[in-house]
């Protein structure tokens, strides 16, 4: 018995010391007019033999964001979400209302603060930088998601990887290339400028 309440005790302290440090990545990053990220994306399921790896690159200032990945662009002005895919001459534009839950680029380095039990993990030295990871698991026992391992640079209190693990086998790993803060960027950068997208000839989708 006392060695079980020591367990459970100690478990306790490890859960409140991993949910404090991700407290301190987020207000990290609700400090920041707005941030660059450049990374890089790779998803491996070993049984169904799928290795894949790419990159994409994302600004956001708030709630706003400009997304690339995969050859095509997402932009969120803060009510309308334009996706614009140059490879079939397509762009979808749609509402995106305030009790959506779709985790979106403006989410990414958020989410975790809830819809979590949080576990302490290991701290990796990697290539000179200390990695300490966060492990998550998903409170709705009914997620695809069977745990997220979150990885925060010690120094910086910034997100450095994300390597989620899905109950098919499936895992994905975010690895953070770049990650810069409050950048001079262009006034206009969350504008859609519909009109530049009609006369190329793009087809315009309404949702």
């Amino acid at each position: 018995m006392l060695i079980l309440l020591c367990s459970t005790a100690l478990m306790a302290q490890d859960s409140d010391k991993a949910r404090a440090l991700l407290e301190e990545v987020y207000s990290k990053v609700k400090s920041y007019e707005n941030i660059e990220v450049d990374f890089k994306y790779s998803l491996q399921n070993t049984e169904a033999d799928i290795n894949q790896e790419t990159r994409g690159d994302v600004t956001l200032a708030g709630d706003k964001y400009l997304f690339n990945y995969l050859g095509s662009q997402q932009l969120y002005d803060g009510k309308k979400v334009y996706t614009i895919v140059p490879e079939n001459e397509e762009v979808t534009i749609e509402d995106r209302s305030e009790e959506d839950n779709t985790v979106t680029p403006s989410k990414m380095l958020t989410f975790y603060r809830e819809g979590h039990r949080y576990q302490w993990d290991i701290l990796q030295d990697v290539q000179g930088r200390k990695v300490q990871f966060v492990k998550l698991i998903p409170i709705d026992t009914n997620s695809e998601i069977a745990s997220i391992l979150l990885g925060i640079d010690v120094e910086t209190r910034h997100i450095y990887k994300l390597i989620e693990t899905g109950k098919n086998g499936t895992k994905t790993t975010i690895t953070v290339n770049s990650f810069k803060t409050n950048q001079p960027i262009s006034e206009t950068l969350f504008t859609f400028d519909e009109a530049k997208y009609q006369d190329a000839g793009y087809y315009i989708i309404r949702n």
